[in-house]
């Protein structure tokens, strides 16, 4: 079985909806033998790589008469990610460009270790939803890289160039001609899709479905 999906690390629905696939495949016995492959989709390229913007402003683009609204919805999203196991403080994010943080991912996966590539991801959600820190400074992008295990001179070698750029605008174009518009999208033996952080058992039944569809064979 191979399953590839598009994630942005600024998107809470890409953490919570990755984890469960993750939970899913673990459940069911198939992650340490499938390939899960993480593809590259910017919520908002045009985010600034420094800002003194608080998430919620950023949410409603500034408009006050919708604020209600959206911290009742992150209320809501952290409720998921803290029901899931996952550490999430809405108040806290520092909403910056991601690009540089998906280039580093890519830096991981030519590694060809799918544990270090887990730990990058893991490490780069932690810093964007839990430690209130801007995965856009290559100081903090770095510590959190290096924190996962990726070597100091491949880190730099990435930062201060713009090697994996393309790779990154490559998802984002394949993600396009697939139809795909929104993260997190999964994609299973490039037949099946799934839209979004979807209950738990949603993930389960359909990977047991492909793996039923797999061994009749």
């Amino acid at each position: 079985m191979e399953i590839k999906y598009w994630s942005d690390i600024a998107c809470p629905f890409c953490y919570i909806g990755s984890n469960r696939m993750k939970r899913a495949m673990k459940e069911i016995g198939i992650y340490d033998k499938t390939q899960l492959e993480f593809k590259s989709f910017e919520l908002d390229p045009t985010s600034p790589k420094e800002t003194n913007e608080g998430y919620i402003n950023h949410f409603t683009h500034g408009n006050r008469d919708l604020e209600p609204q959206a911290r009742a919805q992150m209320e809501q999203i952290e409720s998921m990610a803290h029901g899931d196991g996952l550490s999430m403080d809405i108040n806290s994010v520092v909403p910056t460009n991601t690009v540089d943080a998906l280039r580093i991912i890519k830096l991981s996966e030519s590694k060809h270790d799918p544990e270090l590539t887990e730990r990058v991801i893991s490490s780069f959600y932690k810093t964007y939803f839990s430690d209130g820190l801007s995965i856009a400074d290559h100081k903090i992008l770095f510590d959190a890289s290096i924190t996962a295990g990726l070597d100091e001179k491949d880190i730099l070698d990435v930062l201060n160039s713009d090697k994996y750029h393309k790779d990154v605008i490559a998802d984002e174009i394949e993600a396009q001609q697939s139809g795909i518009h929104a993260a997190p999208f999964f994609v299973i033996n490039n037949k099946y899709g799934i839209s979004g952080a979807q209950p738990y058992d949603v993930f389960v039944k359909a990977l047991k479905q492909v793996q039923l569809e797999e061994n009749s064979l």
